[in-house]
């Protein structure tokens, strides 16, 4: 098999939880754009539609479903029209997730101050919000007895942030998540299925660009902070994630299942000393 079709992405059925945000409208568009069928499930219908739209504007072909990843009964009515249009999918993305001021504890704050309803959503958004997808999904996998699942993970999970308690929790139940249930579905249903994670180290999103940028676009203390503690010496681009994502939904990477690919640019590698 050629490199070319080892990597090829045509056709394939690819649902996408939580795509509408800075790195999942950039990594979705790559998806159409490498020949993929992308079906968009989000909350918000403006935004749903506005990727749709743009991706089918380009060539591409998306579709758009709306569920609240955090309501099995909303996610299983999308199940029940993606299933009869398309009768079932290939690859499961979840990137559905965020973080909530509660759930933060400020330097001027201590582990009291944690508001308990707030980690309660951020632990739902994140970890719920990526098990329901899968539970509600894999039918449409099993169905052809083959399917792969792509989480998206954090550096949070594994390196404990100051100030986003919460939000590191629920990631790090996303990094034992990705492994447990690659070890599942493999031995109750076969090889052909398996789970994978990417990590993200920093990029700026419309969820922490007030926490790492100044109102001038300068870098806070704690985006000098990150910066220096990165050796590229640069937060990352959405355009830095799609090799490792092209990789990871095509038939190149068959034989990897529980892992989580850190993309950081080195932050996990260094020291600091």
């Amino acid at each position: 098999m050629s490199l070319t079709n080892l990597f090829s992405l045509e056709g394939k059925k690819i649902a996408y939880s939580g795509a509408t945000g800075v790195l999942g409208t950039t990594m979705s568009k790559h998806l159409a754009d490498q020949g993929a069928e992308v079906l968009i499930i989000g909350r918000t219908p403006e935004k749903v539609n506005q990727l749709v739209n743009e991706i089918n504007a380009s060539g591409g072909k998306a579709f758009g479903y709306f569920a609240d990843v955090t309501d099995e009964e909303s996610l299983e009515k999308a199940a029940k029209i993606i299933e009869s249009q398309h009768g079932h999918i290939d690859v499961l993305i979840n990137s559905a997730g965020g973080n909530m001021p509660g759930a933060v504890i400020r330097p001027d704050q201590n582990f009291l101050d944690l508001d308990t309803a707030s980690l309660r959503k951020v632990i739902d958004l994140n970890y719920l919000g990526t098990v329901l997808p899968i539970k509600v999904l894999l039918p449409l996998m099993l169905k052809q007895n083959k399917g792969n699942i792509l989480n998206i993970s954090s550096m949070a999970a594994t390196r404990p942030m100051t100030r986003v308690m919460g939000y590191a929790s629920a990631k790090a139940a996303i990094d034992n998540l990705t492994k447990w249930l690659s070890v599942e579905l493999a031995q109750k249903h076969g090889p052909e299925f398996r789970v994978n994670a990417i990590a993200p180290g920093f990029f700026l999103t419309e969820q922490n660009r007030t926490l790492l940028t100044e109102s001038d676009g300068s870098l806070t203390q704690r985006g000098n902070q990150i910066k220096t503690h990165t050796p590229m010496n640069r937060f990352g681009k959405p355009e830095d994630l799609l090799g490792t994502l092209q990789w990871l939904c095509s038939d190149a990477s068959a034989f990897v299942t529980g892992t989580i690919i850190p993309l950081d640019g080195g932050f996990s590698a260094y020291s600091g000393v």
